[in-house]
């Protein structure tokens, strides 16, 4: 037989089961609120390259409706000769475009070391994939009050998703928002193979938001809109889309990134999906600088 998890038994205990809260968990992040009825859209270049690709790319994702702005300033990259981000430099860069285009920020924080530097730029920071089990990394960030998002691992089951959640949750950190970002699988035409099954599943045995990341899922640029429109038809709480001013000039994961004429699209598409599954696209609270809440 076998054997059961508490993330997969909905009678032994664990913080991260809907039972738990039935209600569900609704995360705010500055006037955002990710997992109520509004749908979220983060949104912004893979990497920090330099303040005027980031400028660029904040101002194009604002003006068309995106919620959070995104972005890499360390970046875990397969190859150690590809670009690995400007580190503390983009911090400010990235922190200076959100603040502008009243855009709550979303970066990567790769080890515990980074943390001290990063809360005073970054309004959520993200568990990537290849870290989805540093469990360090996950105690330390159970003890920030400040949001997490949770990327599942290319290879990790939703049990084992749901329990490194577990590990934030137990820590004392409520704040967590899980993002499926698609498999490995045997399939090589696309990056990865995006997991919508897991979306619907995570959303009955968990209390916790979801959204969904098309961009690594696919790789590809022309799949991004297929598969952010049904991510929002099964169920997810919002996107985390890769959007460039110059896509074929980035510097990471260029081919997955849309551009500022199809990010437009998506945004203008999104209503009509959300609305025939009784959710609609959040509101842009305001356009003046956000205002990042304070650890303790």
């Amino acid at each position: 037989m076998r054997p059961t998890s508490p993330a997969a038994d909905p009678s032994m205990p664990a913080r991260v089961l809907r039972s738990t809260r039935p209600g569900g968990t609704r995360v705010g992040v500055g006037p955002v609120e990710i997992g109520g009825p509004a749908f979220v859209v983060a949104a912004g270049p893979c990497a920090v390259e330099s303040a005027a690709q980031t400028e660029g790319t904040a101002e194009v994702v604002a003006a068309a409706g995106a919620h959070l702005l995104r972005g890499g300033v360390f970046k875990p990259r397969t190859s150690p000769y590809a670009f690995q981000g400007l580190g503390e430099p983009g911090l400010s860069i990235l922190g200076r475009s959100g603040a502008r285009h009243g855009l709550p920020v979303v970066a990567e924080v790769l080890e515990t070391s980074q943390l001290a530097s990063m809360i005073d730029h970054v309004d959520v920071l993200q568990v990537g994939a290849r870290n989805m089990q540093n469990f360090a990394l996950l105690r330390a960030l159970g003890k920030v009050r400040r949001p997490v998002l949770l990327k599942r691992g290319f290879a990790a089951t939703v049990d084992e998703w749901l329990l490194a959640a577990e590990y934030l949750l137990d820590g004392g950190n409520t704040q967590v928002i899980l993002c499926e970002r698609g498999i490995r699988t045997f399939e090589t035409t696309t990056r990865n193979t995006l997991d919508l099954a897991s979306v619907a599943l995570v959303k009955q045995r968990s209390h916790l938001p979801v959204l969904v990341d098309p961009s690594h899922a696919t790789g590809l640029r022309e799949l991004v809109i297929p598969m952010a429109l049904a991510a929002a038809a099964a169920g997810a709480d919002g996107l985390l889309v890769e959007v460039h001013t110059s896509p074929d000039e980035a510097l990471c994961d260029g081919r997955q990134a849309l551009t500022p004429e199809l990010f437009v699209e998506l945004m203008q598409r999104l209503p009509a999906v959300l609305q025939a599954v009784g959710r609609h696209l959040h509101s842009r609270v305001s356009t003046a600088p956000a205002v990042r809440a304070v650890s303790p």
